[in-house]
């Protein structure tokens, strides 16, 4: 009698480790991003102004996009060396705010930046972002987060603000809220089945 109370318990604590699991999964972080997201924090620091805090959807947003440039060439019409007008413009930018769960409203007052550095070079990633027109963005005060992605030769770094148009808070989603739902109530019903069964 005692295998079978056992047997259960075990499949009980593996499902909850499981729905656990696959509510809350766990996202490494690349060196390069790192070393970045460092630097130029020290380049803020040498104008006395504020460091930048990590934004998670922005950095969604900034891999998303990175994916988007990942089989692009570096040219003057990409990265930190585009004339300003040429930009490239994405016809997929709602899928891609959709798959990080944000809403264009939420992101009108962020900047996002992709630079293109062949091997990715820390030295030359930091001095495309700093010594490039992009310096005036990251010298701006308003900018208060970041988020940075990278792919292949591409680095895209989403910079946010503190007002309500540039937070790039995740949109309520009652899909998501039916997720989470769904999993407390699957595991409500082990619970039961368990308790039920002794």
């Amino acid at each position: 009698m005692v295998l079978p109370k056992f047997s259960l318990f075990f499949w009980l604590l593996l499902s909850s480790i499981v729905i656990l699991s696959i509510n809350f999964p766990v996202k490494c972080d690349d060196d390069e991003e790192d070393n970045l997201y460092e630097g130029i924090n020290k380049y803020r620091a040498s104008l006395n102004l504020k460091a930048l805090t990590r934004n998670e959807n922005a950095d969604c947003l900034a891999d998303k996009i990175a994916d988007q440039f990942k089989k692009q060439p570096c040219t003057n019409t990409t990265g930190a060396n585009t004339v300003p007008g040429t930009e490239p413009q994405f016809s997929n930018y709602p899928d891609l705010l959709t798959k990080c769960h944000l809403a264009i409203s939420n992101t009108r007052d962020g900047n996002v930046m992709p630079a293109c550095v062949p091997g990715l070079v820390q030295s030359l990633v930091l001095t495309n972002f700093t010594k490039s027109l992009y310096s005036d963005s990251l010298n701006d005060t308003k900018y208060t987060g970041i988020g940075i992605g990278s792919e292949d030769n591409w680095v895209v770094v989403v910079l946010t603000t503190n007002t309500t148009a540039g937070t790039f808070a995740p949109y309520s989603s009652n899909g998501a809220d039916l997720i989470s739902r769904s999993g407390l109530i699957y595991c409500s019903m082990l619970l039961f089945g368990y308790i039920f069964l002794l």
